[in-house]
């Protein structure tokens, strides 16, 4: 007799197979919502829809500079950030009801940036669960999720099912 995956692990890998409908060379991202036991929809990066996405018209890459500790030094680092994509946390809101949204929970593949932070913050969800980390934004996020009281928190042990996870580059 097989074992039965936990919920967790259940949409967490929901989320990530929506994350293989993204088109994005850079970095493939899933969300689901979900309420109780139900799921309610299904987003994941990319372009605008009928707009040409990263695959076909390339990259729109910008140069930002962001300061990062460097064997106890502050350093300028220059990363390059790619603004044609809709993010999956994005699109989830734009694409589920606020009466839907509101006690629910989002599984998303990746913690969200810091403008996901603050939409999902208002979108009425009570809980966002992510796998893999972002260190850029993680401090002011997590401390954001606190004060606002949703439930946050890192599926750090969960493994990915085969075939749905992508290089990350930034």
């Amino acid at each position: 007799m097989s074992r039965r995956k936990d919920w967790d692990t259940y949409f967490m890998d929901i989320a990530y197979m929506a994350s293989t409908r993204s088109q994005c060379s850079r970095r493939r991202v899933g969300a689901v919502l979900v309420q109780g036991k139900k799921l309610l929809g299904s987003a994941y990066n990319g372009a605008p829809m009928g707009v040409p996405d990263c695959s076909e018209a390339g990259c729109m890459l910008v140069e930002e500079f962001e300061v990062k500790l460097v064997e106890g030094r502050e350093e300028m680092v220059k990363k390059q950030r790619c603004i044609r994509t809709i993010h999956a946390e994005q699109n989830l809101l734009l694409f589920t009801d606020r009466s839907d949204r509101e006690g629910s929970t989002v599984y998303v593949t990746d913690q969200p940036c810091w403008t996901c932070a603050n939409m999902l913050a208002n979108s009425g969800v009570v809980e966002i669960v992510y796998h893999r980390p972002y260190p850029k934004d993680k401090e002011k996020v997590t401390e954001m999720m606190v004060t606002r009281g949703i439930r946050f928190r890192q599926l750090a042990d969960y493994a990915p099912p085969a075939g749905t996870i992508s290089e990350v580059t930034n």
